[in-house]
């Protein structure tokens, strides 16, 4: 099965004590990291989203299901 690119929005906030930066998936919301950066926040967070989905994906075929695309498009 090919692995096709997604879209995901996050959220990049900067810690103004500390400098780092949190980064949050809007539509995950278990897809959270940090960084010292912007670049490491945005890429570690990149790195949760892919563990998340896998996540789901094993997680649904252990249950018999399967995961699938949904577009929908805003009015």
């Amino acid at each position: 099965m090919a692995t096709r690119a997604k879209t995901f929005t996050i959220s990049l906030i900067r810690d103004p004590e500390t400098g780092w930066y949190a980064a949050r998936c809007v539509e995950l919301p278990e897809a959270i990291s940090q960084g010292k950066t912007e670049t490491e926040a945005v890429r570690n967070v990149k790195e949760a989203i892919e563990l998340v989905l896998e996540d789901r994906m094993e997680d649904s075929k252990k249950k018999g299901g399967k995961l699938m695309e949904l577009i929908v498009k805003a009015k």
